[in-house]
């Protein structure tokens, strides 16, 4: 499975971003996707994943109430609608997914950053 991700940029504290993962390949196989974040000098972390069967959703306590993780099987397509960012959000934010093919892997995309200015 590829991932691909977009919609990070720059965004002023309370503002909102959008980001997107396409997913390609064996498709089939995803049993969850998920976003990860990475600032600097800090070690990565699970912002908030989704299965694809149920849509089971769960986050990070640092996101709740603030972040929304999506998908469209359909499309293979996964979102993480950000709103009221913060200047702690600020990362490089990686697009994962979870499946079985052969073997469990986990899968992930090359990472978009988000800067959130105070």
């Amino acid at each position: 499975v590829q991932l691909v991700e977009s919609g990070g940029g720059l965004v002023q504290a309370g503002g909102s971003l959008r980001l997107s993962c396409a997913a390609s390949g064996s498709t089939f196989s995803i049993n969850a996707m998920g976003w990860s974040r990475q600032a600097p000098g800090k070690q990565r972390e699970l912002v908030a994943r989704i299965t694809t069967a149920s849509g089971s959703r769960n986050y990070a306590d640092s996101v709740k109430g603030r972040f929304t993780i999506s998908r469209d099987n359909a499309k293979n397509m996964m979102y993480l609608q950000m709103d009221s960012l913060k200047p702690e959000d600020t990362a490089v934010y990686y697009c994962f997914a979870e499946g079985y093919y052969y073997s469990n892997y986990q899968s992930w995309g090359q990472g978009t950053q988000v800067t959130v200015s105070s």
